[in-house]
């Protein structure tokens, strides 16, 4: 089951949600399901001994490697 980005029509707030069926989620700030799927961004595989460490894509703020605190790479020492 994945977990999707939401942004609602109404509040104009975005939120994460697991999703079990097609059922448009509730905001859970305001509570309308006046809701739309945002476009995630995703991880990519850069290689390693042990089956490769996660990364963020490096364009856009944010991100970082599985071992971050924090969304930075600068706490992990990658």
């Amino acid at each position: 089951m994945p977990i999707y980005e939401y942004s609602c029509e109404k509040c104009g707030r975005e939120f994460e949600e697991l999703v079990f069926d097609d059922a448009a989620p509730v905001c859970p700030h305001c509570g309308s399901r006046e809701t739309h799927k945002l476009m995630s961004r995703c991880a990519h595989c850069t290689g390693g001994s042990d089956g490769g460490e996660y990364a963020a894509p490096s364009s856009g703020g944010g991100g970082g490697c599985a071992g971050c605190s924090g969304g930075n790479c600068a706490s992990c020492g990658h």
